[in-house]
């Protein structure tokens, strides 16, 4: 298992025009470890308060694998929120596991090494952007490479341009977000976490403040992201969306009560099964039927 004390180098990933490229075969994704890219178990948290203890997550068990595309949906007060501050390191399971990318973040580990960690292997997109006014799109981009040390000081002006034009915003470099559209603000903020090139990406209701075209842009990108070997995990209530990602996850009361991919391994396995009864049964028949057309001689 990793430990938080040799984060990975980053190497500088090419995919600037990956929506726009008149080529729509996508890339070959890179070659994935069979470890998953989130393994939690038994988690659990306890919240007190004057009027005693809370439980908004009840022992959950989820496994997420490098590469998917998942969406959290949940009404509010479902847990979800918590939850995904569980798999970000902001806040601390009461009891549980929580394995991201094969390190155990909680066990063992500072907060000063958990927030390095993160800074180093998650992005994090909000609803609300939290682009710093008073920066450019470029310096908000900046931003992140510079809380969590990565690549060369000279390098991440560069590196913070190929991340909007990978999102369609290297003409908007310069530009303060007040400035451009909330969909381009959004854009600005999935640039900034992708910046210091995370295996997984959480995103919490990215689209939720945005218009219909805005919102598909930004669906686009992240099933591109995902085929290209980047963890994506989204937070949201809007059916168009969870049609489009590759696994729905539900969560209610602070257990999880659906997942389309053991829902659907489960029909795979009735259906086999089905068959081969149908199997079964059809094989009598013929075998009845040729004892049928036997001879009564043969029969004795």
């Amino acid at each position: 298992m990793n430990t938080l004390h040799a984060p990975r180098k980053p190497t500088v990933d090419s995919m600037q025009h990956i929506l726009t490229s008149p080529d729509l075969t996508p890339s070959p994704a890179p070659e994935r470890s069979g470890e998953p890219m989130i393994d939690m178990h038994g988690i659990v948290k306890t919240f007190k308060n004057a009027a005693g203890e809370v439980t908004v997550l009840k022992g959950i068990d989820l496994t997420i694998d490098r590469g998917e595309f998942v969406s959290l949906v949940g009404k509010s007060g479902s847990g979800k929120s918590t939850l995904l501050n569980m798999i970000t390191g902001i806040d601390h399971p009461t009891q549980g596991r929580m394995v991201i990318g094969g390190t155990d973040i909680y066990m063992g580990v500072t907060e000063s090494q958990r927030s390095r960690w993160r800074g180093r292997n998650l992005g994090i997109v909000f609803q609300f952007f939290q682009l710093l006014p008073m920066l450019t799109l470029l310096e908000n981009v900046m931003l992140s490479m510079d809380f969590a040390d990565m690549y060369d000081f000279e390098e991440r002006p560069e590196r913070g341009l190929e991340m909007l034009k990978l999102v369609g915003l290297e003409v908007f470099a310069n530009k303060l977000p007040v400035l451009v559209s909330t969909g381009q603000q959004q854009l600005a903020a999935i640039a900034r976490a992708l910046a210091c090139d995370p295996p997984l990406l959480v995103a919490d209701e990215p689209t939720g403040n945005l218009d219909t075209k805005s919102a598909n842009a930004i669906i686009d990108l992240f099933e591109e992201l995902s085929r290209r070997g980047k963890t994506v995990l989204m937070v949201t209530h809007d059916p168009s969306l969870t049609s489009r990602t590759t696994r729905n996850i539900t969560i209610a009361d602070g257990l999880i009560v659906g997942d389309s991919r053991k829902e659907n391994k489960d029909l795979s396995l009735r259906g086999s099964e089905a068959t081969e009864a149908i199997s079964r049964h059809t094989d009598e028949i013929a075998s009845s039927g040729r004892a049928a057309k036997r001879p009564r001689n043969d029969r004795s």
